[in-house]
């Protein structure tokens, strides 16, 4: 019983993503390529967008502090980087928080790419913290049914 509320409790979680915007399709496509042989292909691949989310977000800080000498190409360049690893599992929000920031790179508009590049990192650690309690609860689920399938 607490395996099917568990169940049904990770499906409304996954699609609260989908009704927030948070999500798209391409996290879909992700899940569909997960199989026995790597259960956790999902987490895995987010885990190293998370990797890559901070070393980009830390290379972008850098670029924004040296405002004397911005460099708009290279912001925008960056910024393409984080763009394509957030699409890449389908982070919706986050995706259109960075192309929102290289249209202000290239229109030259300092105080437009601070103020997304904030909004940008918001919704990266407020989807970060949503998908950490998915797959903590996709693990439980899991497990619990690994367990069941041994006995």
């Amino acid at each position: 019983m607490e395996k099917n509320q568990s169940r049904m409790q990770l499906v409304a979680m996954k699609q609260s993503f989908f009704d927030q915007g948070l999500l798209d399709e391409q996290f879909i496509q992700l899940e569909e390529l997960q199989d026995d042989v790597n259960p956790n292909f999902v987490e895995e691949i987010v885990i190293l967008y998370y990797g890559d989310s901070l070393r980009l977000i830390s290379s972008i800080e850098q670029a924004l502090k040296e405002r004397n000498l911005l460099d708009f190409n290279k912001l925008d360049t960056l910024m393409h980087q984080f763009t394509g690893s957030s699409s890449s599992i389908g982070a919706k929000k986050v995706k259109a928080e960075c192309n929102l920031f290289r249209e202000y790179c290239r229109a030259g508009n300092i105080e437009g790419c601070m103020k997304s590049f904030q909004q940008c990192k918001k919704e990266y650690a407020s989807l970060r913290k949503k998908l950490e309690a998915y797959f903590q609860l996709a693990r439980q689920v899991g497990s619990s049914e690994a367990a069941c399938r041994s006995k």
